[in-house]
């Protein structure tokens, strides 16, 4: 699983805002504000027909882009763009996770959104992983490099061929205790009647028998702890919360997200939740329950993310929620 984190995700945007500057929409972006954003806005989505960059517009502005209503554009879509101006600069630590994909797409970062960029880094992590083990003595590394890699193979070798020594030296003395032990039976062979060489005989048995228990044993072991660790790999949407299924589990369910992915400890604990007027949004005047619009209805969660059946980033309630979704339908 990647290491990659939001941090890094806002770094990059951050970091492709600087590049942009002195690019083709350097007038828009060099000395940012809402109405120039805005314009930026619609020179990107005119000929976007990207589905993810789709649900970011609707999910920031709370209406579908429309290239034959680009102006409608309004004193509350342009106080939402000055959030996306705020983060380009670097004036606010904790944006909207809706104001974050937006900035990702005025930016042109690719890849985005982030489940996306982080596909991409793990793949190049990978690949840079296999570069590295097929050119082990490749000039990419120093001389340096290479001293140390060969002193640590000598080390290797020195102790491979120490344990290799002590093993020989077991296995000499091993046999020598057989042979003296075959002796030792041999000469109570001929001191003893006939009839007790069953006794002697049985205990090469007793032996083998002990040895193949201790091999079952070890086997049935690691079969355990093979499947334990592979069994459940991935985690999937399930109506309301997350399980932990197979990866090779196959699509269960609506949604376009709903296929089994890794799994991932900062989502396994988000849960679909029911409220009511006696519910309790806020703590320190800070919302603790968040929603997503679906079609016309209202869906809360316990806690932020991205919705696992739409993909688009979820909201912290408002009073004006609560009393438009919440109150006025009871």
């Amino acid at each position: 699983m990647s290491n990659y984190t939001i941090e890094d995700y806002k770094k990059a945007i951050k970091a492709k805002y600087e590049e942009e500057i002195n690019g083709e929409y350097s007038n828009n972006l060099s000395s940012p504000t809402p109405a120039k954003l805005k314009k930026l806005c619609i020179k990107r989505f005119q000929s976007n027909n990207n589905k993810e960059d789709l649900i970011a517009f609707e999910s920031f502005f709370d209406f579908p882009f429309d290239k034959d209503k680009k102006n409608l554009f309004g004193d509350d879509e342009l106080n939402k763009l000055e959030a996306v101006k705020r983060f380009l600069l670097g004036k606010t630590e904790k944006p909207a996770e809706d104001t974050i994909q937006l900035a990702a797409i005025l930016v042109d970062l690719r890849p985005r959104p982030f489940r996306e960029f982080i596909k991409q880094h793990e793949e190049d992590e990978e690949v840079l992983i296999n570069d590295l083990r097929d050119t082990k003595f490749s000039n990419k590394f120093s001389s340096n490099d290479l001293i140390d890699e060969v002193e640590v193979e000598n080390s290797i070798d020195s102790e491979v061929t120490s344990d290799i020594e002590e093993q020989f030296q077991s296995q000499s003395l091993e046999s020598k205790q057989e042979e003296e032990l075959e002796e030792l039976e041999k000469q109570e062979q001929e001191s003893i009647p006939t009839t007790t060489l069953v006794i002697v005989g049985d205990k090469p048995k007793s032996k083998m028998l002990r040895n193949l228990l201790i091999t079952a044993v070890l086997i049935g072991l690691g079969l355990i702890t093979y499947f334990d660790f592979s069994k459940k790999e991935c985690i999937q949407w399930s109506g309301d919360h997350y399980e932990e299924v197979s990866c090779d589990l196959k699509i269960q369910g609506i949604g376009i997200f709903n296929s089994p992915e890794p799994y991932d400890e900062r989502i396994i604990n988000l849960r679909k939740i029911k409220v009511s007027d006696t519910t309790t949004f806020f703590k320190n005047e800070k919302a603790i329950i968040w929603y997503a619009k679906v079609g016309d209805s209202i869906e809360f969660f316990n806690t932020h993310g991205m919705h696992p059946e739409t993909g688009r980033g979820l909201k912290p309630v408002t009073p004006y929620i609560i009393n438009k979704y919440v109150r006025k339908q009871n």
